[in-house]
């Protein structure tokens, strides 16, 4: 549901709800709610809230579940047999406010249907009871106790004038059809319809419009019906319903239409189809038999059932371990502060309870996004975009990731066997088919030398290189070959970069974009130079065994002999999405990314950190590929973090 779609089913829905009252609360699904209400002169009823998606009254509820889950026991708690006194919409937002009173107690149950959306439970003071979601962002926190603050208020499409227009179309980046989607809460939908009837081509930028005349005058007709009255109707294409509406859009004036009297109506029948649709029609058949007793389930179809649930739990775990590990890397600089500082402090003496005390009193931001430490394990739990993750401070950056991955892969093992017990199941039981399991994208299975910053080269040669002073060995001492080149820039803090060139003869091409990976890779870039110098030599040049009374560092090594300089390399490095048989994010030079990917970004030194530079460049992606699905799945903001520099960043150009 859209910003619209919650004003005109909150138009509907005040009169109705006013002094109704809460029976039951049940919860069918992660995000799904349902209420019972018993509404004056009307009798019983119930409504849906789905987080993230939708609010109205329902003819469909689904059967209640045998085991109430503790959210939906809360919220008895708090509301049964309380009264509601009022239903609205925030600030033309996707945010609805119940207000119930239930003796002298007065709380508010607030559903918000923008983004993955929540269900969160105020008290008078507007302090949050619980959450259904517990979720910590940048500028608001929405967790048990915390004072409840709404995102930051949008202007409103109904109430905006001629100066309000004129305002943000002076001061926005994006286009027409981008500002009017993001900054006026109404999505593209209905952002591309006020263009259509501007007669304003929506991909002109918002600055360089000169009369916004015309985009508040097709503004105020196309929302016109929300205080007129609305047309309620479902929109088909080839016999299937493709989208609900309060009131008729011109984009759609060639679909065929289903219309209702109430806008409820149509919301009800077309999610409850939706729902439906995905069930088949075992629910239809049964509502009309009364009396009739659902078949137990033999036992086969118990244990197959049973296995389904292991198995979609195993692959659950699976892919929240691997995106754990995907976060550390994402967030590697921070985790390297973090860890070194702790480290540093254990090896002067310091116990956990000092360590604790100076963290509390620390304004760092490391120090904040440690939310605990654990002295019997040697462990802290810090918060990386609200999520939490384990780090053993004995370990380094890479060794704590690859802790999860190598969890990841046990998962993948009891998957197998889950997939081979299940199966068997089958036989004995005598069906064919296995119970429909939720589908997921694959995720790209990952290459060995991804573990390591990596690019292609324009002639084909594969070339790695080290993220700290462990993968730097392991490069060293486990994929340097005798037929391999070797990099290193011409300071301290150098990745520790190696030519895979499977006995081939490297062309000077690949030979200048290694020596501009390894300069832009290292601490060159930290330090805001334009350019720096590096050098290779051959593998049997490079030595761990220092000369007497010397001592080499993990992650260092003895160069003897000749070295064959590059100098004053210009630091760069690009992003690419390259879109051929394999689909994949690239990075590194330049000249090695456009060879290869469709779309590239570039890259200079900057001054965003690796965080905030990857998702602004997830969101530049985002807006610029249809295939979102795509993006979400290769281009994640952790997984273009991985191919960032150190040290502060910014898009070019």
């Amino acid at each position: 549901m859209s910003s619209v779609d919650v004003a005109a089913i909150i138009k509907e829905l005040r009169p109705r709800l006013l002094d109704a009252k809460i029976t039951k609360i049940y919860q069918h699904s992660h995000d799904e709610i349902r209420i019972g209400l018993h509404i004056f002169k009307e009798g019983r009823t119930n409504l849906i809230i789905e987080a993230g998606k939708r609010l109205h009254l329902t003819k469909h509820p689904e059967t209640a579940p045998k085991f109430p889950q503790s959210f939906p026991m809360l919220l008895r708690k708090h509301l049964s047999g309380g009264r509601i006194t009022d239903i609205l919409q925030y600030d033309f937002d996707r945010i609805i406010e119940i207000h119930i009173r239930r003796g002298e107690d007065t709380t508010i149950l607030v559903a918000e249907l923008f983004s993955k959306g929540n269900i969160i439970l105020l008290d008078a003071e507007r302090r949050i009871i619980l959450p259904l979601k517990s979720i910590s962002f940048r500028d608001r926190k929405v967790m048990r106790g915390e004072q409840y603050e709404p995102p930051a208020a949008q202007l409103s499409p109904v109430t905006a004038t001629l100066d309000d227009l004129k305002e943000i179309f002076s001061h926005s980046e994006a286009d027409v059809v981008r500002t009017l989607a993001t900054r006026m809460n109404i999505g593209g939908q209905y952002a591309e319809e006020i263009c259509l009837r501007a007669g304003i081509d929506k991909n002109t930028p918002a600055a360089r419009l000169d009369d916004v005349g015309p985009i508040l005058s097709a503004m105020q007709e196309v929302f016109k019906p929300l205080n007129t009255g609305l047309k309620p109707h479902i929109v088909l294409k080839d016999g299937k319903a493709v989208d609900v509406l309060p009131f008729e859009l011109s984009q759609y004036e060639r679909n065929e239409k289903k219309y209702f009297t109430t806008f409820n109506e149509a919301l009800d029948e077309y999610f409850s189809g939706e729902i439906t649709g995905k069930k088949g029609e075992a629910t239809k058949e049964g509502a009309g038999k009364e009396g009739e007793k659902a078949k137990k389930p033999g036992l086969y179809e118990y244990r197959l059932q049973k296995q389904m649930q292991a198995l979609q739990k195993f692959k659950d775990d699976e892919e929240r371990l691997v995106h754990k590990g995907e976060l550390i890397y994402a967030h590697y600089q921070m985790c390297e502060g973090i860890l070194k500082a702790i480290k540093s402090a254990r090896d002067k003496g310091y116990s956990w309870d000092d360590i604790k005390s100076i963290l509390k009193k620390s304004d760092m931001p490391e120090a904040r996004m440690i939310k605990s430490v654990n002295p019997s394990k040697g462990t802290i739990t810090v918060t990386f975009d609200s999520e939490e993750v384990e780090l053993d401070t004995q370990l380094s950056v890479h060794q704590n990731s690859q802790v999860y991955y190598d969890r990841a892969k046990k998962l993948s093992a009891k998957i197998k066997g889950a997939l081979a017990a299940i199966e068997e199941t089958k036989k004995l039981s005598g069906k064919e088919e296995a119970p429909e399991v939720r589908k997921k994208l694959p995720k790209p299975k990952q290459r060995w030398y991804e573990q390591f910053r990596w690019f292609i080269s324009s002639d084909g040669f594969l070339v790695i290189g080290g993220r700290d002073a462990q993968s730097n060995e392991d490069i060293v001492k486990k994929y340097l070959e005798k037929r391999d080149i070797f990099f290193h820039a011409h300071v301290s803090g150098s990745p520790a970069v190696v030519i895979k060139t499977e006995g081939k003869e490297v062309p000077e091409t690949t030979l200048l974009e290694a020596a501009q990976f390894t300069v832009s890779c290292s601490g060159i870039w930290k330090s805001g130079q334009a350019s720096g110098d590096a050098y290779w030599v051959l593998p049997e040049q490079v030595s761990k065994t220092p000369e007497p009374g010397e001592y080499v560092p993990k992650g260092a090594f003895v160069i003897r002999g000749q070295r064959n300089y590059y100098k004053d390399v210009p630091l760069e490095v690009a992003l690419g999405i390259e879109l051929d048989i394999e689909k994949r994010l690239i990075g590194g030079p330049v000249s090695a990314v456009k060879k290869r990917a469709q779309y590239v970004i570039e890259i200079e030194p900057g001054e965003f950190n690796q965080n905030d530079l990857s998702k602004k460049i997830y969101r530049m992606l985002y807006e610029r590929f249809e295939d979102k699905k795509l993006i979400k799945a290769i281009a994640s903001p952790d997984r273009i973090a991985m191919f960032l520099p150190p040290g502060g960043s910014r898009v070019r150009g």
